[in-house]
C-alpha cells in the first residue's frame, strides 16, 4: 500500500518563535498515525533546526526543505547543499515548487540535478508539477505535465523512484478564484500514475504517491483524498493555522 502524506509548505512565513508554537500545536493535535500515513512540515530554512529538534518525539511527523541547489558545495552564495539539509537531519525536500519555477526561472534540466542531489544525499523529493491557466484553458495540461515529469524525473531508475513522492498543482486554481474540482484533480493524477507505468511499469506507478496542491483546506480535504489517485495534500497557506492544518491531517487519516 502506497504511503499517504500531508506535507505543510510554509513558504517565506512565521518568525522562529511563531514557527516554534504552530509545531507545538500541531504536534499536540495531531491524531495517532499508521505507517502508512505521514506528515510532512517544510519550513523556511532558519527553522530546520529547531523544527527538527521539535519533531524528534513525534511519530510518522518529518521535516523538509522548501529547496535545495543543483551542486554539492562551491561559491554559491545564498544557496543550501541537499548535504547541508541531510547534515541537519531534514528528510524530505520540496523541488521544482511552481514559485520557484516562475520567479526564480527554474528550469526541467535544473530540477533534474536538483533531484539527484537529493536523492544521492538520502533525501526524499517531493517533486512539483502543474500548469498554468493557459495551458489549462487551451485543454494540453496532460501534455504539459507529462513534459514535466519525463524532463524532470525519467533519467531516474525504479529504484530511486522509491524515494519520490510528486505534488501535483493547478496553478490556474491557485489565487486565481478559480477551483479544480475534485474529477479535474483525480483525472490528473489517473494521468500522472499512467504516465509513471509507462515509463517504469505498474508496480512503480502503484506505489508512487501523488498529492494534490492546488488550495486544500478542512472543507475539501475529505472529498479529494477519497479520490482513488489522491494520495494527500501539498499544504500552504491553510498549513500556517494549526487547526486548520489538523482537520487536513484528519481527513487523511480517514480516507
Amino acid at each position: 500500500m502506497r504511503r499517504k502524506i500531508v506535507a505543510a509548505n510554509w513558504k517565506m512565513n512565521l518568525s522562529l518563535a511563531e514557527g516554534a508554537a504552530l509545531v507545538n500545536d500541531i504536534c499536540a493535535g495531531i491524531p495517532r498515525l499508521a505507517d502508512d500515513r505521514k506528515v510532512v512540515i517544510a519550513p523556511p530554512f532558519i527553522h530546520i533546526p529547531q523544527t527538527v529538534a521539535q519533531l524528534a518525539k513525534t511519530d510518522h511527523v518529518h521535516a523538509a526543505a522548501q529547496n535545495c541547489y543543483q551542486e554539492s558545495a562551491g561559491a554559491y552564495t545564498g544557496e543550501v547543499s541537499a548535504g547541508m539539509l541531510k547534515s541537519a537531519e531534514v528528510e524530505y525536500v520540496i523541488i521544482g515548487h511552481s514559485e520557484r519555477r516562475q520567479y526564480f526561472a527554474e528550469t526541467d534540466e535544473m530540477l533534474a540535478r536538483k533531484t539527484d542531489q537529493a536523492l544521492a544525499n538520502g533525501l526524499q523529493v517531493i517533486f512539483c508539477c502543474g500548469e498554468p491557466l493557459s495551458v489549462r484553458d487551451a485543454d494540453t495540461q496532460n501534455a504539459f505535465v507529462e513534459a514535466q515529469l519525463k524532463d524532470g524525473l525519467f533519467h531516474l531508475t525504479a529504484a530511486q523512484m522509491s524515494n519520490v513522492v510528486i505534488a501535483y498543482e493547478p496553478i490556474w486554481a491557485i489565487g486565481t478564484g478559480r477551483t479544480a474540482s475534485s474529477e479535474q484533480a483525480q483525472d490528473m493524477h489517473a494521468h500522472i500514475r499512467a504516465v509513471l507505468a509507462a515509463k517504469y511499469g505498474s508496480e512503480v506507478a502503484a506505489a508512487t504517491p501523488i498529492l494534490y496542491g492546488g488550495s486544500c483546506k478542512p472543507s475539501n480535504a475529505a472529498e479529494l483524498f477519497a479520490c482513488a489517485d489522491v494520495d494527500g495534500g501539498l499544504i500552504g497557506g491553510a498549513s500556517l493555522k494549526a487547526a486548520e492544518f489538523l482537520g487536513i491531517i484528519d481527513a487523511m487519516v480517514k480516507a
